[in-house]
C-alpha cells in the first residue's frame, strides 16, 4: 500500500513539474535604433516622445506598457535613439526583426586601461618656462575648452582641479548646475563642482543588473575611488600643479594637457572583485548625456578586453556613442589598450575614434642593482625607502615553489605558489609575464617573506614600468642569452648565479634619456583587425611612468592591505593635448 502511494505521489509531483512554464532568464540588452528625428538640440517633449516611443516598441513585444516600463531602465532619448532593457532572449530576437531596429546586443563589460612629457612634446623650456610659440599658448592653454571625462569619477579635492582665477562657466555649458559630487562627510549635502569642475553625474543601473544593487553603504557619488579617473582626468585638463613628486621622484610642475579647460565627470566605471567594470548601457547613457551637456572633447581610457569584430561596430557602447559624438561636433580621444606588444590587439578601432597608443618619453626613474659578481644592472624603480647598503641573498623565484607549484606559477609569482622557508630574508626575482599584476607579485613575494623584489621581464613584454609596489625593489628588462663558445644558448639568468648577494641603490629621476619615444611594449598594436586599410591606432602620445592627480580614496597599489595614500602617482597610460 505505501509503495501504491508513494508512486501517485511521484507521478503528480512529475505531473505538476510539467505543467508549470520554464521561465527564461532575463538579461541587460541594448535595443539601438539609429538617430532621432529630432534636431541637435532636443526639447522636454521630443525626449518623452523618444522615451513614448521606446515604450510602445517594447511593448509590441512584451505585450503591454507597463511589462515595458518595468523592462526598461535606460531610455536614450537625446541624441542616440535606443533603450536598455531586461529581456529574455527569444524576445529579443523578436525586437532584431523589427524594421526600425538597427541591433539588438547584449551588454558587455569594458575594462580600464590602465610631468616632465610636456617638456618633451616641446611646450615647455628646460627650465619649465612654456615655450610661446608652443601650442599651449596658440591654444590658449585650453581655456574653457570643455573636456569630458567617462571612467570612474574624479577626487575634486586635489590641486589640480581648483577653479582659482576661473572666469564663470561658459554659456556653452548645457549641463546645468548637475553635480553629484559629494563631500566626504555623509552628513553634509554639499556638492563639490566648481569653476573647473562643471558638472559630475554617475550612471550605474547597467552595472546594477549585472552585478547587483551597489553596497548600501555606497553613496551614489562621481567621487573616484580607485585612482584611475582622476589621473586620466588630470593629464588632460588638470590645473599648473608646482613642486610634485612621486616619493621624492620626478619634482616638478604637474600639469594637464589643456590646463586652462573646463571638466565634466560622468562615471560609468564601478567597483566589482577588484576590477572595475564599465557596460555598454552605462557607457550608452553617459555619451548621450555628455553631448546633451555640450562637451568638446570626450576622453574615453577604456574598451572591451577581447579583440574587436567586424560587429562590433554597432555592438558596442564606445562605438556607438563616439559615432553620435562625432555627428555632433565632439572630439572623442581613446586608448588603443594595454595588450600590446602582440600585433592586432588595438580596441576602440571605429574609424571615427581617435585612438591613441602609448610612447615613453625621455625621463626615466631608475635606480641600480649592485650585484656581489661585480655587476651592475639598472632597473626602474620608485623605491626611496633604502638605508642599507647591507648585501642580501638573491634567489630566483622558481627556485623557491612549494612542492605543489610549478616552477613556472612560482617564477611568476603567482599567490600561494613561494615557500617561505626558501624566501624569507631574500631578494625575491619574478618574472613579469602578463597574467597578474606585478603589484599581486610583489603581495606574494612579501607573504613568502622577501625583503624585497626585483621584477624581471620577459622578452615579448619588455617595457619597465615604475609602478606602486608592494615591496621596495627594482623593474629590470629582458637581457637575451648568451653564446657560450659553441654558438649554443646559454640560458642562465643573470640572477641564477649560485650564492649571489646584492643591494639596491634609491631611485633618482634621469633626464633627458636616449632613445625616446619608444612605443610601449604594453601598448596594443595595428594592424586594424575589421579594417586593415585604416590606420589604428591614429598616434602614440606619452603614457608610460606619468606623474598626475591620484584619489586619497584608493592606495597606490590598490591593495586592501595598503593604506598610504598619494596626492599624485605615477601611472603608464595615454594622456592628450
Amino acid at each position: 500500500m505505501f509503495q501504491l502511494l508513494l508512486s501517485c505521489f511521484l507521478l503528480c509531483s512529475s505531473l505538476i513539474q510539467l505543467q508549470q512554464p520554464a521561465y527564461a532568464i532575463r538579461k541587460s540588452y541594448v535595443v539601438y535604433l539609429g538617430s532621432h528625428s529630432h534636431g541637435p538640440r532636443p526639447s522636454s517633449a521630443d525626449m518623452d516622445s523618444a522615451t513614448n516611443s521606446h515604450h510602445n516598441l517594447l511593448a509590441s513585444v512584451l505585450g503591454s506598457q507597463e511589462k515595458a516600463r518595468e523592462a526598461m531602465f535606460y531610455s536614450y532619448n537625446k541624441h542616440i535613439n535606443g533603450f536598455a532593457a531586461l529581456l529574455e532572449e527569444e524576445e529579443a530576437q523578436k525586437l532584431k526583426k523589427n524594421p526600425k531596429v538597427v541591433a539588438v546586443f547584449l551588454s558587455q563589460s569594458h575594462k580600464l586601461h590602465t610631468t616632465r612629457s610636456w617638456a618633451f612634446l616641446g611646450q615647455e623650456r628646460n627650465n619649465g618656462r612654456v615655450r610661446l610659440d608652443s601650442a599651449w599658448v596658440k591654444g590658449h592653454f585650453g581655456q574653457n575648452v570643455i573636456i569630458g571625462s567617462i571612467d570612474t569619477g574624479v577626487w575634486p579635492e586635489s590641486k589640480s582641479f581648483q577653479d582659482n582665477g576661473y572666469s564663470p562657466i561658459p554659456k556653452k555649458w548645457r549641463g546645468g548646475s548637475k553635480c553629484e559630487l559629494f563631500s566626504l562627510s555623509t552628513s553634509s549635502k554639499k556638492t563639490l563642482c566648481n569653476r573647473k569642475i562643471i558638472g559630475a553625474r554617475t550612471f550605474f543601473r547597467g552595472y546594477e543588473t549585472k552585478h547587483g544593487p551597489l553596497r548600501p553603504s555606497t553613496r551614489i557619488s562621481a567621487r573616484d575611488t580607485v585612482g584611475h579617473g582622476t589621473h586620466t582626468l588630470s593629464t588632460a585638463g588638470g590645473n599648473f600643479v608646482r613642486d610634485v613628486s612621486v616619493l621624492r621622484n620626478g619634482n616638478g610642475t604637474a600639469k594637464g594637457g589643456s590646463p586652462r579647460a573646463r571638466l565634466a565627470v560622468y562615471k560609468v566605471c564601478w567597483g566589482h572583485d577588484n576590477s572595475e567594470d564599465c557596460t555598454d548601457e552605462d557607457l550608452l547613457r553617459a555619451f548621450d548625456q555628455a553631448i546633451d551637456d555640450g562637451v568638446n572633447v570626450l576622453s574615453v581610457s577604456i574598451g572591451r578586453s577581447v579583440v574587436p569584430n567586424v560587429n562590433d561596430m554597432l555592438t558596442n557602447g564606445i562605438s556607438i556613442g563616439s559615432f553620435h559624438a562625432v555627428s555632433r561636433g565632439v572630439l572623442v580621444v581613446a586608448s588603443a589598450g594595454n595588450r600590446g606588444p602582440e600585433l592586432q590587439t588595438v580596441s576602440n578601432v571605429a574609424p571615427w575614434i581617435f585612438t591613441i597608443a602609448s610612447n615613453s618619453i625621455d625621463r626615466e626613474f631608475s635606480n641600480n642593482i649592485t650585484l656581489s659578481n661585480g655587476k651592475l644592472m639598472k632597473g626602474t624603480s620608485l623605491a626611496t625607502n633604502s638605508t642599507s647598503r647591507q648585501l642580501i641573498p638573491v634567489l630566483i623565484a622558481g627556485n623557491a615553489r612549494l612542492s605543489n607549484a610549478t616552477f613556472d606559477d612560482a617564477d611568476h609569482c603567482k599567490p600561494g605558489t613561494l615557500d617561505p622557508n626558501k624566501v624569507t630574508g631574500s631578494i625575491l626575482v619574478c618574472r613579469r609575464g602578463r597574467s597578474l599584476r606585478p603589484v599581486d607579485k610583489g603581495q606574494e613575494a612579501k607573504r613568502a617573506g622577501a625583503l624585497k623584489m626585483i621584477m624581471q621581464n620577459d622578452k615579448e613584454l619588455n617595457t619597465a614600468t615604475a609602478d606602486a609596489q608592494a615591496l621596495d625593489g627594482s623593474n629590470v628588462g629582458y637581457e637575451p642569452p648568451k653564446k657560450n663558445e659553441n654558438g649554443s644558448d646559454q640560458e642562465k639568468n643573470p640572477f641564477g648565479v649560485k650564492n649571489l648577494t646584492a643591494f639596491l641603490n634609491n631611485a633618482k629621476t634621469f633626464v633627458p634619456v636616449k632613445p625616446a619615444p619608444k612605443v610601449s611594449a604594453f601598448s596594443s598594436r595595428g594592424p586594424n583587425v575589421i579594417l586593415p586599410s585604416i590606420l589604428k591606432p591614429d598616434v602614440t602620445a606619452p603614457g608610460q611612468n606619468i606623474i598626475a592627480a591620484y584619489s586619497s580614496g584608493a592606495s597606490p597599489t590598490n591593495l586592501d592591505s595598503d593604506v598610504s595614500r598619494y596626492d599624485y602617482n605615477v601611472i603608464s597610460r595615454i594622456l592628450g593635448l
